[in-house]
């Protein structure tokens, strides 16, 4: 047997092995795809296993993340610290080789996956990044930056609608460095693809400024090599390979849909690797095949890798300034001075914090060369443009403002590529009440803590006319409730300057920024310190404390000014800016205790959203000034006054509490 023909049919078998083992697993891909995963890995891919995170690497994407036994026998191959007992480990209790690859836990992995649809999206954000940083930094004879993003995707994958959104800003933004190999095995879960999918994918993609490329025998190695090459010289457009294979090969149930989820046991996948021409014990691989592996991918990796050391020492000597400036990003050293600016936010400043947000974007800009800025088509209503910047396009990859579109879903899971791809730190906004339609991203980059930032505007029923298919109620709750999340709600401009340094110096947490449409007034009390706190106390008791009043955002300047007419009836409440209850939760109980005091009950928190989360807070004898139903259309000021946020009301709610 040829040594490529023997080290697919090992692969086939590792794979078969993996998930009888576990009993548990998706073969029908992993058998389908291997000999384009194979070419891809050791003829094509550029990485080096002992520098896992090399910068210049191509990356690759397991979209189908359910593939991943696939996955992991690759990388155990190609010298990654992935063990023939990490793979008897498969799905199991604190393996490295969970169900669906995770970044965090297994080498070798450029992207965590599963969800169908976002890993085309993630690839399309890494070759992006890839675009980016070429152009900011590579010079005549200094090509630093110049790598090739892959994606293996299935049918599934294509049904999904945010492959489609990616997938169309990448071929309007000419990404010709991503390159998705398609498994169209023609086969789902639930039966066969033509149950609820007919499209021309080919069409479709050649449509939205592709370059497609079929290969009609999935196990043809020569012509999946041609066609990888074909695609890496187009350097205008990104490339779709349709590579035509049976799903489940070798099994008896080849071909259908009782094999894409199933183990096949031990006397199929006896039957399979016989079939391969491959008979040999659970789980061995010849030596001939560590060779073919040692000769091909790694010797190349080791090779490319210090070829790039030596060109980055070249650039280092002859750019040394950029070559600096370079190497903080890819070491991820973003940081924000905040001096300055605070000088500006004295006592008594009133604006709308999505004004506010706009300068630090400016002062993030200014002071950290790879950030980038972009929208989902809300620039001028979320204030997200870099002023000065030119927006990233096929005229202008140095270009530092994004131009999303109208593709929420798409755009947070080309941030998570981004971010992946790493030298970039990225900020995109949009209207807080259409998180909804990326939660899934979001949730992603939560798993993988990705530092991502997310300014959100219009934060409440106070967008006012638009009504409500447009005032966010629930999205508050949504976002908090997300594991590694972090959400502020700064009450004013100091509190959005803090959380702002807070975000942009976060290396391990997603930052939602929830920004006000409508003005607010700089407190004397607010500090960036409190915010570090999570919450903190802006309205201090003058003798004896009656009563705390928790609020968030704009709600923190109603809550001072019903305290200022509660005093008047010699009713003495402290007010607690609650701006982050994610960073108030990891405090010690100690400062819990010193803004919350245990034994005072009465308590009142105020938020123009879902009260879910608050009673945490008031406890059982405490009240919520909160919006429990969907808002109206009117003008802000009236509906704000008719849902009852106003300082009477507050005076009323706590006297009702005392």
């Amino acid at each position: 047997m040829e040594t490529s023909s023997l080290s697919i049919a090992t692969i086939r078998a590792l794979g078969i092995d993996t998930i009888n083992k576990a009993n548990s697993g998706h073969p029908g891909m992993v058998l389908g795809s291997t000999p384009a995963i194979y070419t891809l890995f050791t003829k094509e891919m550029d990485f080096y296993h002992k520098q896992s995170k090399w910068f210049n690497r191509d990356r690759f994407v397991l979209a189908s993340g359910h593939a991943s036994a696939l996955l992991y026998s690759m990388l155990h191959l190609s010298g990654y610290q992935i063990s023939i007992d990490d793979l008897k480990n498969f799905r199991q209790w604190g393996s490295i080789t969970p169900g669906h690859p995770e970044c965090d836990i297994t080498d070798g992995v450029d992207a965590s996956s599963g969800p169908l649809g976002q890993g085309i999206p993630m690839a399309a954000g890494m070759a992006l990044a890839e675009k980016f940083l070429a152009s900011k930094y590579n010079r005549e004879g200094y090509d630093v930056v110049d790598h090739y993003t892959y994606a293996l995707c299935g049918d599934g994958d294509m049904q999904e609608g945010v492959t489609y959104e990616a997938a169309s800003l990448a071929g309007h933004l000419s990404l010709g460095k991503l390159i998705v190999l398609y498994d169209a095995n023609k086969v789902t879960l639930d039966g066969p693809l033509s149950m609820s999918f007919s499209e021309d994918v080919k069409k479709r993609y050649e449509a939205i400024g592709w370059q497609v490329i079929r290969v009609t025998d999935g196990n043809d190695v020569s012509a999946i090599q041609k066609a990888i090459r074909k695609g890496k010289k187009e350097l205008y457009k990104p490339t779709l390979i349709i590579i035509d294979t049976v799903i489940g090969f070798g099994s008896s149930n080849e071909g259908t849909n009782k094999v894409h989820g199933n183990p096949l046991g031990k006397e199929d996948g006896k039957n399979a690797k016989i079939s391969y021409g491959f008979d040999h014990d659970e789980f061995y691989v010849p030596e001939e095949v560590y060779d073919d592996f040692a000769n091909t991918c790694i010797k190349r990796g080791k090779n490319r890798y210090n070829k790039w050391q030596r060109l980055m020492k070249d650039y280092r000597n002859a750019y040394p300034e950029l070559a600096q400036e370079l190497e903080n990003a890819i070491a991820g050293n973003f940081s924000l001075d905040l001096d300055e600016i605070m000088k500006k936010y004295s006592p008594g400043h009133n604006d709308a914090t999505r004004n506010t947000s706009l300068e630090m974007i400016q002062e993030v800009a200014q002071q950290n060369p790879t950030f980038m800025s972009g929208t989902a088509d809300l620039a001028s209503s979320t204030k997200t443009n870099i002023a000065g910047e030119k927006t990233f396009s096929v005229e202008n990859y140095d270009g530092r403002n994004l131009a999303f579109g109208i593709r929420e879903f798409a755009m947070v899971a080309m941030m998570n590529g981004i971010t992946l791809h790493t030298g970039i730190k990225v900020s995109a906004g949009g209207f807080l009440v259409f998180s909804d339609y990326f939660k899934g991203a979001l949730r992603m980059a939560c798993l993988m803590e990705l530092p991502i930032i997310l300014p959100l505007s219009h934060d409440s029923i106070a967008v006012g006319e638009d009504g409500p298919t447009h005032q966010p109620v629930e999205q508050l709750t949504m976002l908090r409730s997300m594991p590694n999340m972090r959400v502020f709600r700064p009450a004013d401009a100091v509190e959005m300057a803090s959380a702002w340094k807070l975000a942009v110096e976060s290396t391990n947490n997603p930052t939602a920024l929830i920004l006000t449409r409508q003005n607010v007034t700089t407190m004397t009390a607010t500090s960036y310190e409190g915010v570090c706190h999570g919450a903190y106390i802006v309205g201090k008791e003058v003798n004896k404390l009656d009563a705390i009043i928790i609020a968030s955002g704009s709600e923190v300047n109603l809550a001072m000014a019903a305290k200022e007419e509660l005093l008047k009836e010699d009713i003495d409440v402290r007010v607690v800016s609650m701006p982050s209850m994610e960073l108030f939760e990891q405090q010690d109980a100690k400062y819990k205790d010193e803004i919350l005091p245990h034994n005072v009950r009465a308590r009142l928190s105020i938020e123009m959203a879902s009260d879910f989360g608050w009673h945490k807070y008031v406890g059982l004898d405490g009240k919520t000034m909160s919006v429990n139903k969907f808002g109206a259309s009117a003008p802000a000021d009236i509906v704000i006054k008719n849902y009852g946020f106003t300082v009477e009301n507050v005076v009323k709610n706590v006297k009702d509490i005392l």
